[in-house]
């Protein structure tokens, strides 16, 4: 069956053309990335035991999930928890299959502390942590029809996912920020950084304005002229990682909100404001590129915690991205492509309804260009089940 492939050319000025640019990345430590996070790590666990003892990943959809903040008594040098943050866990997972019984709300438990304790280290999970699970078994009819059409999947919704390439200049150096301030190599030297990191990017025309809120550790702050210095190195630490991304000129602001005369400053005791009354939802934060990107084509879809076998909101996120990004180192005479695979309930997931491909390219004949990619999509929609793979052992991100 022929797949219904559209390549058209794109009437839009792309976005690293248009004179105003906005883009965003929460962070790992941030509330809704943090919920998002320990989602899709429940969504993996359940997956690799399904596995293990059933050959194939079972049905499980656990995207559901609220994690509602906790108190803290916060001052220079250190402070203490006064009330636990609390996770609830929720969605829909396979219990018991062939006669097993699935300890689902253990792992899914297990999960939640070992992904908090890797992206937030300050957190003292056993003491400081509530965890309820509240995952139940799945609908029969969506059960059902995940069990059928053991070679292709089909589609357990009428949904779409896009993706877009190449990345702007202010897309870069939004990511690269956040990646830079988390990475094993800075928090080594910089302790008193916490993984909450919030970085929104403006650009007009060729002037980048980055506006960073940055969650320090309170135990590595001894008094207001040492968060004062810490917070002047940070800022000029993102501007000098900046100029390895961008040639245009950066400005940084670091916790604008900060009042230092009256010492009200973003300091917490773990690293991040969900110990202090912020709340975080799944589908809050970013796309499965790692970016929320209002002026380019997204999804609402929730990625995380989505089953990665016939899920499209998931699956065709993370696929269209990772082929736009192919396609985009491939063919570098093509300025601007972004992908849309549109699903079909109950329709085999290699089939989409459509797939809707723009292309911007002002070098290159655009007919052989049409003929390249088309091809490409087509070939990877033909082995799409192996994206499933991918995405359980993390080789494709979703936060």
């Amino acid at each position: 069956m022929q797949r219904n492939i559209v390549v058209e050319k794109g009437k839009y000025v792309p976005v690293a053309e248009r004179e105003v640019e906005l883009v965003e990345r929460k962070g790992l430590g941030h509330p809704d990335s943090l919920i998002d996070g320990i989602m899709e790590g429940i969504s993996r666990e359940l997956s690799k035991v399904y596995i293990e003892e059933f050959g194939k990943v079972l049905h499980h959809n656990v995207d559901k999930g609220q994690r509602c903040g906790g108190g803290t008594k916060v001052e220079f040098g250190g402070g203490f928890f006064t009330k636990p943050i609390f996770v609830l866990l929720s969605g829909r997972a396979t219990m018991e299959a062939e006669g097993k019984k699935i300890p689902v709300h253990h792992i899914a438990q297990t999960a939640t502390h070992n992904y908090l304790e890797k992206t937030v280290p300050e957190l003292d999970v056993r003491n400081d942590l509530e965890v309820d699970s509240r995952i139940s078994a799945g609908s029969p009819d969506l059960v059902e029809l995940f069990l059928r059409g053991p070679k292709i999947p089909y589609a357990n919704d009428t949904s779409f996912g896009t993706g877009f390439a190449p990345l702007s200049d202010l897309e870069k150096v939004v990511l690269t920020t956040e990646k830079y301030l988390n990475s094993p190599g800075y928090k080594k030297s910089h302790p008193e950084v916490g993984p909450d990191i919030k970085v929104m990017g403006l650009r007009e025309k060729d002037k980048i304005k980055l506006t960073v809120a940055c969650a320090f550790i309170s135990k590595h702050v001894k008094d207001i002229d040492s968060y004062v210095k810490l917070k002047e190195r940070v800022t000029e630490d993102i501007a000098k990682a900046s100029k390895k991304v961008t040639d245009m000129e950066v400005d940084v602001f670091v916790n604008t909100a900060d009042d230092v005369k009256n010492k009200s400053v973003y300091i917490t005791v773990s690293g991040t404001s969900a110990e202090m009354g912020d709340d975080g939802s799944v589908g809050r934060g970013n796309r499965v590129n790692g970016l929320i990107t209002p002026f380019r084509s997204m999804t609402l879809e929730a990625a995380a915690g989505k089953n990665p076998v016939n899920h499209v909101g998931k699956i065709y996120s993370v696929l269209a991205t990772d082929i736009a990004n192919s396609i985009s180192k491939e063919y570098p005479e093509i300025d601007d492509i972004t992908i849309t695979l549109l699903s079909q309930i109950g329709k085999p997931i290699d089939q989409p309804k459509v797939a809707s491909v723009t292309i911007i390219s002002k070098k290159g004949d655009f007919e052989k260009l049409t003929a390249l990619v088309t091809k490409e999509i087509d070939s990877r929609l033909e082995s799409i089940t192996e994206i499933t793979e991918k995405i359980v052992y993390g080789k494709l991100p979703i936060i």
